[in-house]
């Protein structure tokens, strides 16, 4: 994967993984009040944002790991890890995105209930606490499962390039045309022979009658 797709799939990722992250920090901050406060006012798209962002994560998940048991099921082999990138560094890019679009979605929402957003510093802690574990547990499962994804891809087109090579490929019509010719050839020269060798009527028979 190039470099701008590979940004791009960060930024989409962390957008995901940060509505999770914000689901979470309001379960701390408010408790069993979390869903009233995200459901209310400025809040009232959250539901359905995050219900989408969840929903938008299993599928990935779910597809990737139908892309490896696809492979490993044509190549008749486990799909062993790859080089995994760096967590450390996977985790440092998740989080720094995830809190970054938590601190802008906050500022947002209080911008448009025209009340405060709060200090940087509610902004950090709650922000940490909810997006930390999430982009802890994300690039553990983006490590994990881009190894195998990987491998699987390489082994899938293996399988089907393998496949392809023993299938037979049908007799181009040149060939049959000429075929068809030598038929028809040989053909009319076995009739020429066979005449040949019945000769003409005999004139005896033919006074006969």
């Amino acid at each position: 994967m190039s470099g701008p797709r590979k940004a791009l799939a960060f930024v989409g990722l962390g957008l995901l993984g940060s509505q999770a992250g914000h689901l979470l920090a309001y379960q701390l901050r408010f408790g069993a009040a979390a869903q009233q406060v995200q459901s209310a006012g400025a809040h009232s798209y959250f539901p359905v944002l995050v219900k989408t962002a969840l929903g938008t994560v299993a599928v990935a998940l779910l597809a990737g790991l139908l892309l490896v048991g696809l492979a490993r099921v044509l190549g008749g082999r486990r799909i062993e890890t790859a080089s995994r990138p760096s967590y450390i560094g996977l985790l440092a890019r998740l989080f720094t995105i995830q809190l970054a679009l938590f601190g802008m979605q906050e500022v947002v929402e209080a911008t448009a209930a025209g009340v405060s957003a709060g200090s940087a510093a509610d902004l950090l802690l709650w922000g940490t606490l909810g997006q930390l574990p999430i982009a802890a547990a994300a690039a553990l499962a983006v490590g994990w499962l881009s190894a195998r994804v990987e491998l699987a891809v390489g082994a899938i087109r293996d399988a089907v390039g393998a496949t392809a090579t023993f299938v037979p490929l049908p007799a181009p019509p040149v060939v049959a045309a000429n075929a068809a010719a030598g038929c028809a050839l040989l053909m009319s020269r076995m009739v020429g022979s066979s005449l040949a060798k019945r000769g003409p009527p005999s004139s005896i028979r033919v006074s006969a009658n």
